[in-house]
Parts: structure tokens; C-alpha cells; sequence
């Protein structure tokens, strides 16, 4: 059977996130402030709002539009409609203690410290001013699969 996934674009990977937000344009510069993003495109709708825009973190892609209720897919709506997120984004990073103090300085919120973890990363989970939960992460040591397990289970897990 072939591979479904071919033909990717330069300066793309096979899987690219698209998010809603309201306030598109706020949640641009944010991206930028927090997370050090680059805009690499943006396309502005003739009524002010923003219809996609591209941003590069780290090697990565994130497109995001407004969100746009009027149309049928609840793609077209932000967790702030939709009462919650059901998506997170885990971003690794050099220095996570220094990223993380970075986006909780532009505006985002802890949900969850920055700690280690079991499985090898030290890691912490802020909430972006649009609904968005961000994971950002060092990773510190290779664990094998098994000691994974052993550490779990120590933890009641």
C-alpha cells in the first residue's frame, strides 16, 4: 500500500495544525511574544479580520484564522465559543524554565508547572489568553519504555 501523505510542500511537515481564535490579530502578536514566532504570511479579510496566517515556531507551522461562527464546521470555532479545548501543543525547547517564564510574561496562564517528569522531559503547561494549552518541554534524559513503567507505577499511575 502507498504512503496517503506525499508531495509536502518545502518548509512544511506532513501534519500542520489550524486553529480559530478570536482576536486572530492579538493572538499573532502573542504567538510572536511568547513562543518567538516568525509570521510568515498573512492574509487580511476585507472586514479587518485575519481569513489565515502562517507562523513559524521553532522547525514547525501553525495556520490560524478568526474564528468564523457563520460557517458549519466547529473547525471554524475557538475554544472560547466551544467552552474549552479539546487539542494541546506540546513545543520542545532548550530551556524550558526560560520559555515558560516567557509565555507567562506575554499573557498565558500556569495549568501546570514547570516540573520533571517521569518519561524523561521537565516540562510545564500554560493556557494562551485564546483557550489554546500549550505544553512546553526540555527533554532531560532517555528513559527506556520499561523504566517508563517502573516509574508510573511508583507514582500510583
Amino acid at each position: 500500500m502507498s504512503n496517503p501523505v506525499q508531495a509536502i510542500p518545502e518548509g512544511f511537515h506532513s501534519l500542520t495544525p489550524y486553529i480559530s481564535v478570536q482576536g486572530a490579530g492579538e493572538a499573532l502578536a502573542f504567538y510572536k511574544a511568547a513562543l518567538g514566532a516568525e509570521e510568515l504570511y498573512r492574509l487580511d479579510m476585507p472586514d479587518g479580520r485575519i481569513g489565515h496566517a502562517e507562523l513559524r515556531i521553532g522547525d514547525s507551522r501553525l495556520m490560524l484564522a478568526e474564528e468564523m461562527p457563520d460557517m458549519p464546521d466547529a473547525v471554524a470555532r475557538s475554544p472560547r465559543t466551544l467552552g474549552g479545548t479539546t487539542t494541546g501543543f506540546h513545543v520542545y525547547v532548550s530551556d524550558v524554565d526560560a520559555a515558560f517564564q516567557r509565555a507567562l510574561a506575554a499573557g498565558g496562564t500556569v495549568r501546570r508547572p514547570v516540573q520533571d517528569q517521569f518519561y524523561g522531559d521537565r516540562s510545564g503547561t500554560f493556557m494562551d489568553p485564546f483557550g489554546h494549552a500549550w505544553t512546553l518541554a526540555t527533554h532531560t534524559e532517555d528513559v527506556s519504555p520499561d523504566e517508563i513503567r517502573a516509574r508510573m507505577a511508583k507514582l500510583g499511575g
